[in-house]
């Protein structure tokens, strides 16, 4: 059993951050290369944009699947199980999506590819939670989620230089070439110590059988909302706004999610220190709410007849704000004791990347059909962040957290 104490720059801090960094390449890859991809395998440019909103949300339903059945696996056989099952799974799917030719195909992989890519953020973020003193926790979590969001700004970089087929066989080599750094990661002690008691691991309904454990999970869940509505509605779809809102120029989807998360890794690894500074889970979060509001009236507003190079900068501010990501994830992880930490902390934000599947675009959807385009994005933008504030005012405070503990 592993009893050392590690540091925010130790081995199992830095090989989580390489694993989100390549989860976050292949995650994001879609969004980056959805034009051109589409168009690559026979999409008319007329059907690209509805096109892509369907195989997002098929591969938002595989994260969501996927969640559960990592979460469960990570708290009944090892944190270390998920992370080295996820990452070849995603890996194989994603050199799998370089030969497709149609766009039955490129959904299905999506959907294998989901499955896989639910795995590494939640296993990881409990490994490290687990593994740093509770002093320096949000500070080892926020590195693991800043640096790992740069694998966006990596994908729009690789998408720059190559083909899209050539991206996805890089993201899916990167993998591979991973999982020989996973070989020196330990397993969490807390897990081998929780293995020893007579209680339940993994058991997903849990959850849902015990009134104030749901209602965590609910909340925790529902924090993370505005993080999925800025990227996968405002920022994939920015071209499509931009020409709703009178921008002659032509918007890089691509360019609007690389520039959205090069400033998400600086929110996630500021937002860290910050929560240390306010010794406060939820302080932090209202700031970074509060920023993430304010750049989405900006979207709204200050774009009619904008450039493209203003709605790039939007979107980084936008990004900025939703680097509560990495604070979000870790409460997750936190709320709950050990025999469920990881199906929490895993199912909880595949629950909100699913949730763009299964409400967000549906909203979208519907709000834009009753009005147009560009009202039917703010009206979203107004219940989806209603919806966050609502749950952190009535989550629980995690700062600082003993999280040796079970649930019964």
């Amino acid at each position: 059993m592993d009893k050392k104490v590690y540091g925010i720059l130790s081995l199992p801090v830095i090989v989580g951050a390489l694993g989100y960094f390549v989860d976050i390449y292949d995650l994001l890859l879609f969004s980056i290369i959805r034009k051109d991809s589409l168009i690559g395998v026979g999409v008319p440019v007329d059907r690209v944009t509805v096109i892509g909103e369907d195989i997002i949300s098929i591969q938002m339903i595989g994260l969501l699947i996927g969640g559960i059945i990592w979460g469960i696996m990570g708290d009944k056989k090892g944190r270390l199980s998920v992370l080295f099952g996820s990452i070849v799974l995603y890996s194989l799917a994603n050199i799998v999506n370089g030969f497709v030719v149609n766009t039955t195909q490129y959904a299905i992989v999506r959907f294998i590819a989901g499955i896989g890519l639910a795995g590494e953020l939640g296993a990881g973020i409990t490994l490290v939670s687990e593994l740093i003193p509770k002093e320096k926790r949000g500070m080892a979590t926020s590195m693991v989620a800043g640096i790992g969001l740069t694998g966006a700004v990596f994908a729009f970089i690789m998408k720059q230089e190559f083909n899209w087929r050539t991206c996805y066989f890089i993201g899916g080599g990167l993998g591979l070439l991973l999982l020989i750094l996973r070989i020196s990661v330990f397993e969490s002690g807390m897990f081998h110590d929780v293995k020893k008691l007579n209680v339940q691991r993994g058991n997903f309904l849990m959850l849902f059988n015990n009134a104030d454990r749901f209602k965590r999970y609910v909340l925790g869940i529902l924090i993370g909302l505005p993080t999925w509505f800025v990227i996968g509605v405002l920022v994939t779809f920015s071209s499509e706004f931009g020409t709703q809102m009178g921008i002659k120029e032509k918007i890089d989807p691509g360019k609007a999610v690389m520039y959205a998360y090069a400033a998400i890794a600086a929110g996630d690894m500021l937002i860290g220190f910050v929560s240390q500074w306010f010794r406060s889970r939820k302080k932090a979060l209202y700031l970074f709410y509060a920023i993430t509001a304010l750049f989405m009236i900006l979207f709204f507003t200050v774009q009619w007849n904008g450039s493209a190079a203003m709605m790039y900068w939007i979107c980084a501010g936008l990004g900025f704000g939703t680097g509560f990501w990495a604070i979000f994830v870790t409460m997750g992880a936190e709320q709950f004791g050990t025999n469920l930490r990881a199906t929490a902390a895993t199912t909880i934000p595949n629950m909100v990347r699913g949730m763009l599947a299964v409400f967000i675009i549906p909203l979208f959807k519907g709000l834009r059909g009753i009005t147009d385009y560009y009202t039917g994005g703010w009206l979203a933008a107004i219940i989806i962040m209603l919806i966050g504030f609502i749950a952190v005012i009535n989550t629980r405070e995690t700062f600082g957290k003993d999280l040796n503990f079970v649930e019964q």
